[in-house]
């Protein structure tokens, strides 16, 4: 279809992303605060090789569907990465369906960091846990907390609302920090360690070897989320990240997160018989005082964790109000969302949003919290399920379209992409499977978030009749002329 520039003005961006911060969005989300209590878990259902291995091949498939968004991403390097790609494959009710998924799913990481704080520096100072308020769903939350929770907000908050030139600076120096602090603790790991450590190289459980490899292997995408925060941001590169760079960051991002826990795993379990190690709260830490007999050292592992907490909710805080951002921009739910701050180009009525959520979230406790983000990562796997059919949806609908980078062999790939991610929704509601959502609370949460995603559509139902085709392709995709059923 040929069309005219639509008369709408489409609100823009601040570009000021440069490839560090591309890089360090995507792997400081992925990498986060999880392992320091998974480690132990990991070893004992698989042993190190067993772990290490399940990550290599986790790893492996969640290239697969990296390739996939490398490919989209470069063809569409707009804001909201997935609903401009659901929407050209699909039009607009399934392009919505799929940032409601992503910005559930970002928002829910965004207040399980906000409570987490609390947490991870109780680990450091004990004295965190002041001024007990009541219990919800088995946890206790306390005013301090809370206090810890909002104060913190509030700092990301305005970091983004000046820009996303500051909320990457903030990045960078978080996750070199965190990297630095990593290399020091994994290295004397493997200083003072010996390979007899690793001994049994694989766990073996009731079921045997394999079963525990399996079970570690069907948890591994969702240790890989946070590297689509690429996508979310892609419109704010700085002239000098071509679309074809873009592509690669994505790719290295995932490279690199399997690296790490990768030598995580092996590192400390070098450090000491991982048997000792593996059943305590804090195995990661222990693994090292266990060594190095440093309560110093130790420090240093809870104070990376805390570094990555900091790093995983700087770049889900900014994936999620993009999504948001990008509906309101597509008038596929009140265009509100989409409006932008016109001195600093930051999308300030979707930031405030994610802020107030991530503010309130805290007050349900850290135990809702958690089935929040299990129902979260769902949601996000339907997600990436849809950026898989959308390649092969595109490659069928728009063949000759620019693509600076194209996902080789085919539709192997994102054939493969899609079964990966389809296993992962089968595996979150089959019941019996390690990562299943569990009755009645994680189902219930899915329950409530597709109501109020209805009710979100429905109050959208103005705005996607105020604008036309032709002017939603523009807001959308920033071109003309797109084929997209």
């Amino acid at each position: 279809m040929n069309l005219e520039k639509p008369n709408p003005k489409r609100p823009t961006l601040q570009k000021d992303l440069k490839r560090v911060g591309f890089f360090t969005l995507a792997f400081g989300a992925m990498i986060g605060v999880g392992w320091v209590t998974a480690l132990g878990s990991w070893l004992q259902q698989a042993g190190p090789f067993g772990a290490a291995l399940a990550f290599v091949v986790g790893g492996a498939v969640m290239v697969c569907i990296a390739l996939c968004y490398a490919e989209l991403t470069a063809m569409m390097p707009v804001a909201g990465g997935e609903v401009a790609y659901a929407y050209r494959a699909f039009g607009v009710f399934k392009s919505f369906l799929v940032g409601w998924c992503l910005a559930f799913g970002y928002i829910a990481i965004s207040g399980f960091e906000a409570i987490s704080i609390g947490l991870v520096l109780s680990f450091l100072w004990p004295a965190t846990d002041r001024w007990p308020l009541y219990s919800f769903a088995g946890s206790t939350v306390y005013l301090s907390h809370l206090l810890l929770a909002l104060i913190c907000t509030a700092a990301i908050t305005f970091i983004h609302l000046r820009g996303v030139k500051q909320a990457a600076r903030l990045q960078n120096f978080l996750t070199f920090s965190f990297l630095l602090i990593c290399a020091l603790f994994v290295g004397a790991a493997f200083m003072v360690g010996k390979p007899g450590n690793w001994q049994p190289v694989f766990a073996s459980t009731e079921q045997g070897m394999l079963a525990g490899f399996l079970a570690v292997l069907i948890t591994i995408p969702f240790w890989f989320v946070g590297f689509d925060t690429i996508p979310q941001a892609a419109e704010e590169s700085a002239n000098e990240v071509p679309a074809r760079t873009l592509a690669k960051l994505i790719i290295a991002s995932v490279i690199a997160a399997t690296v790490f826990y990768v030598l995580l795993i092996l590192g400390l379990s070098y450090a000491g018989p991982w048997q000792q190690t593996a059943a305590a709260d804090l195995p990661a830490a222990k693994a090292i005082l266990f060594a190095l007999q440093s309560p110093l050292m130790m420090n240093l592992v809870l104070l990376a964790a805390l570094i990555g907490l900091f790093t995983s909710w700087n770049g889900f805080f900014l994936a999620g109000s993009r999504v948001l951002f990008a509906l309101g921009r597509g008038c596929i739910i009140p265009t509100r969302f989409g409006e932008t701050d016109q001195q600093r180009g930051t999308p300030a009525a979707a930031i405030w949003v994610v802020a107030l959520l991530t503010v309130l979230a805290p007050l349900m406790g850290r135990q809702t919290l958690i089935s929040l983000v299990n129902a979260g990562s769902l949601f996000i796997s339907m997600a990436f399920f849809g950026v898989s059919l959308s390649v092969l949806k595109l490659r069928r609908i728009a063949p000759d379209a620019s693509r600076p980078f194209r996902v080789p062999g085919g539709s192997v790939i994102p054939f493969i992409a899609a079964l990966g991610s389809a296993a992962m929704i089968i595996a979150m509601v089959l019941p019996g499977s390690p990562v299943a959502l569990s009755w009645p609370r994680e189902i219930l949460i899915v329950a409530c978030m597709c109501t109020v995603g209805a009710l979100l559509w429905r109050l959208g139902a103005k705005s996607r009749v105020s604008a036309s085709d032709s002017e939603r392709d523009y807001l959308i995709l920033e071109i003309a002329g797109q084929e997209k059923h």
